[in-house]
């Protein structure tokens, strides 16, 4: 039972966008934080994630208030709260502010911008995706400020890079399907670091990711994502991983903080929160789908956990969304720009 996987297909992948970069040194540019330019990246979503993967060359990331990172070729960069940062080679005399230019590249508006000293090459490719907002709550909880990963040294990192770099290369050239290429391997990425990242957390690490990869906890995640809506009890759902009540508590709530059926019960509510948002389903029939057998047990519920009942929820979030792409539209139809910095 894969915890992970169930946790992955369980939220919606909203959209990727792509550059590619060419710089020679001295070079560098600042990033904003991705809420401050999220109306302009991909309206309408509720939660994005950048990334940088060094193909060739080398750079340094800086966050206020944190040490260097460095970054090499096969190395991928992922921001999981898209803190704002700057990326650099040598000492430039300015920074590029990449946040000004983004609508007029999202618009087509501009193809090429040139950067750099003509010194050492550092080639990469940055791009984010967005997710729905209850990621927060699963596998993007409790991650850090930034997670380095070298994609390099296994044929299945090295076949990834070399996809990315092929695809991005071809971005150009209008070939049916590339958008959806583009936006598949951003989310491919995004989860082949993250995986990598979870096997390699040390044994004391609490948290979703590494209850998660624990063989008890991570079981009874994979089912209570699996069947949501299902009537579990304690005594079923430690039977299905082979342990105790005892031991199933125990290991659960040490890792995630929270018993088992609290978190099925919280988890219930952001499926339910998700379905008001997202569908014309009645309020009943909402509750139905998540596992609650009368709807004034779920309107209860609903308002401990988000202070207004479900039917104030749904017209405040139709409120909140009017005029911005909706969810088949923004799923169908993923933001993509190339951002080509060359040599002057």
């Amino acid at each position: 039972m894969d915890a992970l996987s169930e946790a992955l297909a369980s939220v919606r992948m909203t959209g990727a966008i792509f550059y590619h970069a060419e710089c020679t040194a001295p070079w560098g540019f600042s990033v904003p934080h991705l809420q401050d330019v999220a109306h302009v990246l991909a309206p309408g979503t509720e939660r994005l994630v950048s990334y940088h993967l060094v193909t060739d060359g080398n750079a340094v990331v800086r966050f206020s208030g944190a040490e260097d990172i460095a970054i090499t070729a096969g190395d991928i960069l992922i921001i999981p709260h898209g803190d704002a940062h700057t990326v650099s080679n040598g000492s430039p005399s300015t920074l590029i502010d990449s946040g000004v230019s983004l609508a007029e590249f999202l618009a087509g508006d501009q193809t090429t911008m040139r950067l750099g000293g003509g010194g050492e090459m550092t080639r990469f490719v940055c791009g984010y995706f967005g997710c729905e907002r209850h990621a927060d709550r699963l596998f993007l909880a409790g991650l850090p400020l930034m997670i380095k990963i070298n994609l390099r040294g296994d044929p299945a990192g090295e076949w990834l890079e070399s996809s990315v770099r092929h695809l991005v290369s071809q971005a150009g050239s209008a070939r049916p399907g590339q958008s959806v290429l583009l936006s598949k391997m951003a989310e491919a990425l995004f989860i082949e670091t993250i995986r990598r990242y979870m096997e390699a957390l040390p044994p004391e690490q609490t948290g979703w990711l590494a209850g998660a990869r624990d063989a008890v906890v991570g079981g009874a995640l994979a089912l209570l994502h699996r069947k949501p809506r299902h009537h579990w009890t304690l005594d079923e759902l430690a039977a299905e991983v082979a342990t105790s009540r005892s031991v199933l508590t125990e290991r659960f709530s040490r890792f995630l903080g929270e018993p088992p059926l609290t978190y099925l019960a919280r988890w219930r509510l952001q499926l339910a929160a998700r379905m008001l948002q997202t569908t014309r389903n009645a309020v009943l029939q909402v509750a139905s789908e998540v596992g609650y057998d009368s709807e004034a047990a779920f309107n209860r519920a609903f308002k401990r956990e988000f202070g207004i009942p479900p039917g104030q929820f749904r017209r405040s979030v139709s409120r909140s969304h009017q005029g911005l792409p909706g969810d088949d539209e923004t799923r169908h139809h993923p933001t993509r720009y190339e951002l080509h910095l060359t040599p002057k």
